[in-house]
């Protein structure tokens, strides 16, 4: 377990950097991607728009719920929500969480918000809100002190999962069935590869769709897998990907659906940010089988990928973001978006890219 504390530790130490200084060093070549007309006529140019979120901390997590309604999350116990489509911010830190980083947010409304922050042992803990961010209350403190919760997800507002790096050979995966209690289903997932974690770079590590599937992310192993439920965590099969993969620092860091059968990863070599490799692939068959994706217009890891509709997606990371309309198979760069960590939807049309220094992108397609 020292390995993994420590290889984490110099990952989130890496993560810092990047984020921090807001761009990427400049890529030393830069593949050549085509655009699609096809994809230009079905989807207009993104419009960019830079939001005043009240707030200079990194903001990692990011959860929209409509064209009005998100909230994100970041370092130093910080959260951020709107209500009026991103014209206003109002930020906060949750009392006793200071020190804790919040790499993930799930939104259920405007007054209903979960966060969950990072770290070895009983830094690794779930807060709730009721009433838009005036009181939290703290549901879940890891007890486990080689455990080190990465993101998690909900299928509704009683029901989710968070995903844990394993702890001797096993994941210490925890869910909840009345979005209050949370109870350790560790022994229903397949054992872990030596080294096998999340990587919690934007709280998208687990994926849910309709009433009962999910969808996990791995890496720092030898095979960066993908673990699937079809029966809302009883039982779990794991299946590899061909992405980036085979050291501790690489590995898949994000995964999103937009229906039972067709998704997406974005995975990246955290040691190598100057980096073209295979970052991104897709499937189109639940998540059993995945095929790589033309590589997206910029360098290093992919932290953060989001559906906006059919199979039109975005993928960020700190050195660039970038969006497709043919789920992989061209990409289009986003204008000046470097240091970038999260991007949601809360409508097909409108969602928010949230990243290092407070900074917050609206993106309207």
């Amino acid at each position: 377990m020292q390995t993994r504390v420590l290889s984490k530790q110099w990952a989130m130490a890496l993560w810092a950097g990047a984020s921090l200084a807001g761009c990427a060093p400049e890529p030393a070549a830069e593949p050549q991607v085509a655009t699609s007309e096809a994809a230009l006529r079905t989807t207009r140019a993104p419009v960019l728009t830079p939001q005043v979120s009240g707030t200079t901390r990194t903001l990692i997590g990011l959860s929209a719920v409509d064209a009005q309604v998100a909230w994100a999350s970041g370092v130093g116990g910080t959260y951020a929500r709107t209500t009026d489509g991103g014209a206003t911010w109002q930020t906060g830190v949750v009392p006793g969480a200071e020190a804790l980083q919040f790499r993930d947010v799930e939104a259920l409304s405007a007054d209903v918000a979960y966060l969950l922050s990072i770290g070895v042992g009983a830094d690794s803990r779930i807060y709730k809100t009721e009433d838009g961010g005036a009181t939290w209350t703290e549901q879940f403190r890891s007890a486990n002190p080689d455990a080190f919760y990465d993101c998690f997800a909900f299928w509704s507002p009683t029901r989710a999962l968070a995903f844990s790096d394993a702890v001797a050979g096993r994941f210490p995966v925890i869910r909840t069935g009345d979005g209050t209690t949370w109870q350790d289903i560790g022994d229903a997932l397949p054992a872990a590869q030596p080294g096998e974690a999340g990587f919690a770079s934007s709280g998208t590590c687990v994926a849910v769709q309709g009433a009962n599937r999910a969808w996990i992310a791995t890496g720092g192993a030898g095979k960066a897998r993908i673990l699937l439920t079809e029966d809302g965590g009883d039982t779990w099969e794991a299946v590899e990907t061909p992405v980036v993969q085979g050291t501790p620092s690489a590995g898949i860091l994000s995964v999103a659906f937009r229906d039972a059968r067709h998704g997406m990863i974005g995975a990246g070599e955290l040691a190598a940010p100057e980096a073209f490799a295979d970052t991104v692939a897709r499937t189109r068959d639940g998540g059993r089988s995945w095929s790589l994706t033309s590589r997206p217009p910029f360098p290093g890891a992919i932290y953060g990928l989001a559906y906006a509709h059919a199979a039109t997606a975005v993928v960020t990371g700190p050195a660039g973001a970038a969006w497709t309309a043919d789920e992989g198979d061209t990409w289009t760069s986003l204008p000046g978006a470097t240091g970038y960590w999260a991007v949601a939807f809360g409508t097909p049309n409108t969602g928010w890219l949230v990243g290092s220094g407070g900074r917050i992108l609206k993106l309207q397609l």
